[in-house]
């Protein structure tokens, strides 16, 4: 019996006991029932105001956009702190005329001091931003940033997957799609790229009578250019990050976007010099290994679903605690990978295969677990 039937009754059976007093039908009450009446009547009325009052569980979208402005800037951080290391260098090499022999030779210890500033912001910068991947590349409105920032190729390799802006260098010359701006920065701050590195100057940095990886030069333009760009594209982020209105469905889509992408991720570590070494071709992917990229990206994406887990639970428990389950055990996964390579395991090629399988395999049962609630939830999950 609900509450506000309990509440019509007990209303109904006081008129019948009044009316049959007024009749003398019935003995009056004795005065000390009536308040246990009208407590009776109170306590229905607070159980109809309960049910009234009971609402569905609300999903924490302001939590998950506090958590994109805080990483966002944090990232503007680094990459300002990047981009003073890349114009120091550069003017360096600009009162040397850019006479990379003459600014080695007389300032070999300033030229590697800034080298590695730079290297710093940057090593600061990527994970930065990995923490909001699975967010900016998975909304589509902020979509386009990932594309510049830390997804797209270059036009020669990929037109179809190209960045949409050509890198303009201070000399004036122009590098059409030259691919996604962490990328530029990396290949230019640790030689990976002989068009953005001085080739002519064996920079032997420790001074060990040899060239090591990353011993070279970068090519002051090629840099100041990137840096500046990514420190001008990371506050254009933070500012439609600042004007994003989150919704269940920008969660969703972000989740079930993003959550399946393991395979792609495996397989630039897979051909990075983490597993290849010295054969590797790979330009990027040299100073952070991919399965570190993996965890930042995991961690946001478990922040997102956080958000909108009271959602699930309210229509599936189970559902929810096995989704956040996953994940958990999913980047855990990763982290044991990546424990191993730190050791010192190098893994081979078909072993990177096979671990790129597993990790695929447990983020497409995730997906179309998020999938499916989605749908219970009535979520539209974007295009």
């Amino acid at each position: 019996m609900s509450g506000r039937t309990i509440l019509f009754t007990l209303v109904m059976m006081m008129i019948m006991l009044f009316g049959l007093a007024a009749c003398g039908g019935v003995v009056q009450p004795q005065a000390q029932e009536a308040p246990q009446a009208e407590q009776a009547a109170e306590g229905a009325q607070e159980q109809v105001t309960g049910v009234q009052e009971e609402v569905a569980p609300q999903s924490d979208l302001a939590g998950i956009k506090t958590y994109l402005l805080e990483q966002a800037g944090e990232l503007k951080t680094h990459t300002t702190a990047l981009k003073t290391a890349g114009n120091k260098y550069y003017e360096m090499a600009k009162t040397a005329n850019f006479d990379y022999a003459r600014l080695w030779q007389e300032q070999p210890d300033e030229v590697v001091k800034v080298i590695e500033e730079g290297r710093a912001a940057w090593m600061a910068a990527s994970p930065s931003y990995e923490q909001i991947e699975g967010l900016v590349a998975g909304v589509p409105s902020l979509a386009e940033y990932d594309v510049i920032l830390d997804a797209g190729a270059a036009g020669s390799e990929d037109p179809e997957g190209a960045v949409p802006f050509d890198l303009t260098l201070p000399d004036g010359k122009v590098l059409p799609k030259p691919g996604n701006l962490f990328g530029v920065t990396e290949s230019t701050l640790w030689g990976t790229y002989p068009e953005y590195t001085v080739t002519t100057v064996a920079a032997d940095f420790n001074k060990d009578g040899k060239l090591d990886f990353g011993e070279a030069l970068p090519e002051a333009n090629v840099l100041k250019a990137g840096v500046d760009e990514l420190d001008r594209y990371t506050a254009e982020l933070l500012i439609q990050a600042e004007a994003w209105q989150p919704t269940e469905s920008d969660a969703f889509t972000a989740l079930v976007v993003m959550v399946p992408t393991m395979s792609e991720y495996f397989g630039s570590w897979k051909n990075s010099r983490f597993v290849l070494g010295d054969k590797s071709t790979q330009r990027d992917f040299v100073a952070i290994s991919r399965l570190a990229d993996i965890q930042d990206i995991l961690g946001g994406l478990q922040v997102t679903y956080q958000g909108v887990s009271p959602q699930v639970e309210g229509v599936d428990p189970d559902q929810d605690t096995q989704i956040e389950q996953g994940l958990t055990d999913l980047k855990a996964f990763v982290a044991d990978v990546q424990n191993q390579e730190s050791s010192g395991k190098r893994f081979t090629p078909e072993e990177a295969d096979l671990l790129g399988a597993e990790a695929q395999d447990r983020a497409t049962a995730i997906t179309g677990k998020i999938s499916q609630v989605a749908g219970q939830l009535e979520i539209e999950i974007q295009e």
